[in-house]
């Protein structure tokens, strides 16, 4: 509708046509009041019935919640209206009515649980608050791809059919290509190394990975968005400042960008961009304070991953983000690189917020002698790596990187309840459709 006029544009004085959909109306007999909303706002169309055609009344009052109409007509200042201003309708026009029968009331008025919300994502999304959420990921992407570029990275694309595991295992979603087994990436890890071995050097991905995990908690996804970064000639504490600086631009870009979203989401007075540097605690001082705050039924000991309400407690004590560094080798991934004076401890890290991990990663193994032996040492067949492991012999610089939960960095930063409400459509074991 190229002669269209957004409602947040509407100024007294002006003739226009406005275009979206029906969010209330108010009929207080003389006069009546068609409330219209598009994605800039809403703006009131007031029917004075003794005083205007009376098809163009029966039309305008006439239409159900949540059609889609187009209305042409004067605006004119109103301070009691809901933006002080309302438009008096020359024509009215319904361009795609509504069944009266809504599965969930977009106003808000009726609550509606989240399957239901999830079934009908469409209308969920023409709450405010819900609207508002993914505007702030919008800007959140936004601002990670431009803390990137400062950190002088090239973006990325990966392949998401591969024909191997990133880490072996069951965790895969297996496809038949052309006849033959192929798997859904689970990570961009093996790919974006190769690629920080070329001259390119510092490299990220923003994409889906796909994981075959049988949770059903509120923090898991079987399809979820990675942030990933991958850098040649860094070292964990590189990798750890590069991630440390992609979290804080996201806050930083929210707290400049999106008033209005905080605002509809009830966070205007609670959203703080953190300050300070994150803490850096090693895996062995983590497990103590975990210890010491009593709050497991059992001591953590060395070589024990961290319990959900470890990390819980660890995190309420800490009270913001927080690195833990020096993780045993054993329970890291192959391609981590052990400390070079303690084969025991090796170069990998987690970021935490309080609520839970965001982000794994770490230096890599660059030696090919000690790739190879490290895939041995977790029961992998370095063979079936070999488009990977082959280009270590030619010259392969040191290296380090992580990956970051796209969705936990915004349900943590929004303090959302469910991982689920930070993803258009999310897929997990119950959920394949829409």
């Amino acid at each position: 509708m190229q002669d269209r006029t957004y409602t947040a544009d509407a100024e007294p004085g002006d003739d226009v046509t406005v275009a979206g959909w029906v969010h209330e109306i108010r009929d207080l007999g003389g006069i009546a009041f068609l409330i219209l909303r598009d994605t800039s706002g809403k703006i009131q169309i007031k029917f004075e019935k003794d005083e205007m055609d009376e098809d163009l009344v029966e039309t305008g009052l006439g239409v159900s919640r949540e059609s889609v109409v187009k209305v042409s007509g004067a605006v004119e200042e109103e301070p009691r209206a809901p933006t002080g201003v309302e438009v008096t309708p020359e024509s009215v026009e319904v361009v795609a009515p509504a069944d009266p029968e809504l599965p969930l009331d977009p106003s808000g008025k009726v609550d509606a649980d989240l399957s239901t919300r999830l079934d009908n994502r469409t209308l969920d999304l023409r709450k405010d608050e819900v609207q508002a959420i993914f505007e702030i990921r919008s800007e959140i992407l936004r601002a990670v791809r431009e803390q990137f570029r400062e950190f002088r990275c090239t973006e990325i694309t990966t392949p998401k059919i591969v024909a191997t595991g990133t880490e072996g295992g069951t965790e895969l979603f297996p496809i038949t290509y052309f006849g033959e087994e192929a798997f859904m990436n689970q990570s961009p890890q093996l790919f974006k190394q190769l690629i920080a071995g070329s001259n390119v050097e510092r490299v990220f991905e923003i994409g889906p990975i796909f994981r075959a995990e049988e949770h059903n908690t509120p923090r898991h996804l079987n399809e979820a968005t990675s942030i990933d970064f991958e850098g040649a000639f860094c070292d964990q504490n590189d990798a750890m400042d590069v991630v440390e600086g992609v979290v804080k631009a996201a806050y930083e870009a929210i707290d400049e960008n999106c008033g209005e979203q905080l605002e509809a989401l009830g966070l205007e007075d609670e959203f703080e961009v953190p300050e300070g540097d994150f803490p850096r605690l090693s895996y062995e001082e983590a497990i103590e304070r975990i210890n010491a705050t009593g709050e497991l039924d059992e001591q953590l000991v060395w070589g024990d991953d961290l319990p959900t309400e470890g990390e819980k407690a660890l995190g309420d004590d800490v009270g913001g983000h927080y690195f833990i560094t020096d993780w045993p080798s054993e329970i890291k991934p192959f391609y981590i690189k052990d400390h070079d004076d303690d084969s025991e401890l090796s170069t990998g890290f987690d970021l935490m917020h309080p609520r839970m991990e965001l982000v794994s990663g770490g230096q890599r193994e660059h030696r090919h002698e000690k790739l190879i032996e490290g895939f041995e040492q977790q029961g992998l067949d370095p063979e079936q790596f070999e488009y990977y492991t082959k280009m270590f012999k030619y010259g392969m610089p040191p290296h380090a990187g992580f990956g970051l939960g796209g969705e936990r960095l915004i349900m943590t930063i929004l303090g959302l309840d469910n991982i689920r409400e930070a993803v258009l459509f999310p897929r997990d074991r119950q959920r394949l459709s829409p």
